[in-house]
């Protein structure tokens, strides 16, 4: 980490670069560059050409070390080329964020960075998206898991292990648990197998079914129905159950084909009417 930015002593004879820096002149890291000037030349600059310029050679001396922590990530379901854009944008924040008077760039850049790169792990690499409660408890269920099956004689901790483990209830485990496996998610074509038969999901998928839609409209019917005179009623019955004609119901009522047209439109007009006025009237209900 850069912690002194003074002109270094000068060497005495005969000793070489490691004698002469001194113990806070050290940086943690090879990809910790000195830029402090530069720095300062970002802040009294205006914006301009100039400045893109001097922005544009920080970020670039920087990106060794964003690389760097691009890497701890990898093998997290992320190509490590997309976690490096990641953290070159976390990079790019810190650059036009930092005070140079605040202390070193480099324990301001790797905490910006480091959230970056997890934001984009939380905002963007769920397949489901999940409640941020879920997502921590997930965190922490998988690294309770991690740890109890690295213990000797342990091969698949159960839950009841995890939750005493991570300090959480059996619910908050199996809660995690589920999460974890909606983390990525396997397409509709995948080909499955059972036996010597092979099919895509897609194939168990269940589809509407037509007669639910039938048996909400007879309910919402019935009470219609009760409401008809008898005569009407009867009508109604022979023409869609018994699939009577109208000239025979015409005949068995005594009156004419046309009166029966007008009857059974009237009443089917009626009942659909009552039907749909106690269903607006139970959708405002709830």
């Amino acid at each position: 980490m850069l912690t002194d930015t003074s002109t270094p002593r000068p060497a005495t004879p005969g000793s070489g670069p490691a004698a002469t820096a001194s113990p806070t002149s050290r940086r943690s890291h090879d990809d910790a560059p000195d830029t402090a000037d530069l720095f300062t030349l970002l802040v009294e600059v205006d914006d301009g050409p100039e400045r893109d310029a001097v922005r544009g050679e920080l970020v670039a001396a920087w990106l060794p070390m964003a690389h760097r922590i691009a890497g701890r990530f990898r093998d997290r379901g992320e190509s490590v080329e997309d976690l490096r854009q990641v953290a070159a944008l976390g990079l790019v924040k810190a650059v036009d964020r930092f005070d140079p008077s605040r202390g070193a760039f480099e324990s301001y850049a790797v905490p910006t960075i480091t959230g970056e790169i997890r934001r984009h792990f939380r905002d963007r690499m769920w397949a489901l998206r999940v409640p941020r409660r879920v997502q921590e408890l997930r965190n922490r269920v998988r690294i309770s898991r991690r740890e109890l099956a690295q213990q000797p004689g342990v091969t698949e901790p159960t839950v009841a292990a995890i939750a005493a483990h991570a300090g959480l209830t059996e619910e908050e485990v199996n809660a995690g648990l589920e999460a974890m496996e909606s983390f990525s998610t396997l397409s509709l074509d995948a080909e499955l197998s059972a036996g010597d038969e092979a099919y895509s999901l897609a194939d168990t998928l269940g589809a509407p079914d037509a007669s639910y839609d039938l048996v909400v409209d007879r309910e919402a019917a019935k009470a219609g129905l009760r409401r008809l005179p008898e005569r009407e009623r009867a009508i109604l019955y022979m023409r869609f159950f018994e699939d009577a004609t109208q000239s025979r119901i015409a005949d068995r009522f005594g009156i004419s084909q046309m009166h029966v047209s007008r009857l059974i439109s009237r009443s089917c007009a009626r009942i659909r009417a009552e039907a749909l006025t106690e269903r607006s009237v139970s959708r405002l209900a709830a």
